[in-house]
């Protein structure tokens, strides 16, 4: 299925932002190139400094942010105090919910393709009253699409947070708190239903229950797999990520998920109207995060930290 994204509605843009101007820069600059930027209400939410020696590089997003323009309009947020990534996002994606039955997310690191806008909101369109699909994800990493397979899209049962997007009603379903964790956490078949998203997500919710962690975005992960409900990624890559770097709050200096990103020239995309995702895509999804892969991975980025 494709339409014409100039006659249908398009949700807001959400921008979450903290200390580094650099690649905040080149979000907003890959985001402007999108055709519906122009026609989009943008939101950006700028965290408070953690530590004095922040300051500096916080007021300087907060400048950059000023004088952002290409949107229908901005509305910017400056937090006086630290309240970190999680919090940040579940606060402003639930402020701008309040308005919006749906909202595009990015965080200051993404580049976007020049049509991802028209990608997220597409499928935002598109599966609106289709609530077996959680959220849409504007990364992809880069598997091999199937033989014969038409679609510019396919789903897996496993979030993503890079580039992305929700509905109010979807995200109004979620227990931040994971109320439920005690039970979750002695119920083996549970878990192993869980972990069909992926082997790391029984223990990063534990760790994220524990403390050790501060996550929304597998708290988002649990609340989907509860609903049993899917996310759609693109065939293509819509995202790349460029924030592995010394700043970064949750990644450091290799990147092991870099992608193809599309080249953005295509602007209508064919999307699958049975949502069951498909045995070459969840292979190769589970195969990249399998415990081996993943261990292969932390040896690379450990080798280059060293280096």
């Amino acid at each position: 299925m494709h339409c014409n994204m100039e006659n249908l509605p398009l949700s807001p843009i959400i921008l979450f932002a903290y200390k580094r101007a650099d690649t905040l820069a080149k979000t907003i600059e890959a985001l402007q190139h999108n055709s519906l930027a122009i026609k989009s209400n943008l939101y950006v939410f700028v965290d408070g400094p953690k530590r004095p020696n922040d300051v500096s590089k916080v007021n300087e997003v907060r400048l950059l942010v000023d004088n952002i323009s290409g949107f229908k309009s901005v509305e910017r947020y400056y937090s006086e105090a630290n309240i970190g990534l999680a919090d940040s996002v579940i606060r402003g994606v639930s402020q701008v919910l309040k308005i919006y039955q749906s909202v595009i997310v990015l965080e200051d690191d993404l580049i976007p393709s020049h049509n991802f806008l028209d990608f997220m909101n597409q499928c935002l369109n598109n599966y609106s009253n289709n609530k077996q699909i959680f959220s849409i994800s504007g990364y992809s990493m880069p598997f091999k699409k199937p033989d014969g397979y038409q679609f510019d899209a396919f789903t897996f049962p496993r979030t993503g947070s890079w580039g992305w997007a929700t509905w109010a009603d979807r995200w109004q379903l979620a227990d931040w708190q994971v109320s439920d964790y005690n039970i979750f956490k002695t119920d083996k078949e549970a878990q192993r239903r869980f972990n069909e998203g992926g082997s790391d997500r029984t223990r990063m919710l534990r760790h994220q229950q524990q403390g050790t962690i501060n996550s929304w975005a597998i708290r988002w992960c649990y609340n989907q797999f509860k609903q049993g409900g899917y996310t759609i990624y693109p065939t293509e890559s819509k995202i790349q990520n460029i924030g592995f770097s010394e700043d970064s709050t949750h990644t450091n200096v290799y990147n092991r998920y870099k992608t193809m990103l599309d080249n953005g020239e295509r602007r209508t995309f064919e999307l699958p109207s049975v949502v069951t995702p498909i045995e070459a895509y969840k292979r190769q999804f589970r195969m990249q995060y399998s415990i081996p892969i993943r261990v292969f991975n932390r040896l690379k980025t450990y080798a280059g930290l060293r280096m």
